[in-house]
């Protein structure tokens, strides 16, 4: 793959976070009702810094659940015969809680669908909204975000990368072409 851009450096990163966590907020208004839950992998801790500025914004803690959707996904068998599942990390009651489903991109929406079905088996939330960092189009899926840090149109032939320093180091966000 060959870097295209560089669509999000650091400081954008955090004023997405920053008015990522303020929708939710205005949205929401109760935050003791409020659940984050981080998709596997970079989910997490782009979860884990909404909650950071939320706690900054309303000093209240919002609980942050990880949630690995690999049993969940329709093309499970295209990525592995046999899928390694980690042991089960997501421990809150979400019954009657207000979700927000946390991932890095939006794409075709399959990732999402695999999620919501991970999360009704955990219980019945209030209700269940989606914060994205990234909405990059191609939907398959009737699925849209709640919550956008940036909407960038791409093609089917370019890869958005999300880096964090949680998981590589540095913040920001790339644009790649595939060769």
């Amino acid at each position: 793959m060959n870097t295209k851009a560089i669509i999000m450096d650091e400081n954008a990163i955090n004023r997405a976070i920053t008015r990522i966590a303020h929708e939710i907020l205005e949205k929401n208004k109760i935050v003791d009702d409020l659940i984050l839950v981080g998709i596997k992998t970079r989910g997490v801790p782009f979860a884990n810094k909404i909650a950071e500025k939320i706690k900054q914004i309303e000093n209240k803690d919002v609980p942050v659940q990880i949630l690995d959707i690999t049993l969940y996904r329709d093309d499970l068998t295209e990525i592995d015969q046999v899928p390694i599942v980690k042991s089960e990390e997501f421990s809150c009651d979400i019954t009657n809680k207000i979700v927000v489903l946390v991932d890095d991109v939006l794409f075709t929406g399959r990732t999402v669908r695999a999620a919501l079905d991970a999360l009704i088996d955990k219980g019945r939330p209030q209700k269940i909204q989606l914060a994205i960092l990234i909405d990059r189009g191609h939907r398959e899926l009737p699925i849209r975000a709640d919550f956008v840090g940036k909407n960038v149109p791409t093609s089917r032939n370019e890869v958005i990368s999300v880096n964090f320093h949680e998981t590589d180091g540095l913040n920001q966000v790339l644009i790649n072409t595939l060769k």
